[in-house]
């Protein structure tokens, strides 16, 4: 089914869980806050309201514990303002 469509399957090293850490956190907080609930009529109201919930809350809004509780555009605007505490929350991610 994969192939069908274009999609290449990662896989990393057995034991090597980082490479798709951030999407499997993703994944379960898109379908139990977003798309539970909703029918779609076509696969292009879908990816409309998949990029809606990405664009207008997920990055701008959510929340991230991994990020020290801030969104994504929070976590970026400190780092362009305050680069080595952008380091240091880096380095406190990998240790965590």
């Amino acid at each position: 089914m994969l192939a069908d469509n274009g999609i290449t399957r990662s896989m990393s090293r057995a034991g090597n869980v980082w490479d798709n850490s951030a999407m499997e956190s993703f994944f379960p907080s898109l379908k139990t806050e977003r798309i539970a609930a909703k029918t779609y009529r076509t696969r292009g109201q879908a990816r409309a309201d998949v990029f809606d919930y990405i664009e207008r809350f997920y990055n701008p809004r959510r929340r991230h514990s991994k990020l020290g509780y801030v969104s994504p555009m929070e976590f970026e605007a400190k780092a362009v303002l305050e680069p080595q505490a952008l380091m240091l929350a880096s380095n406190f991610m990998c240790l965590s």
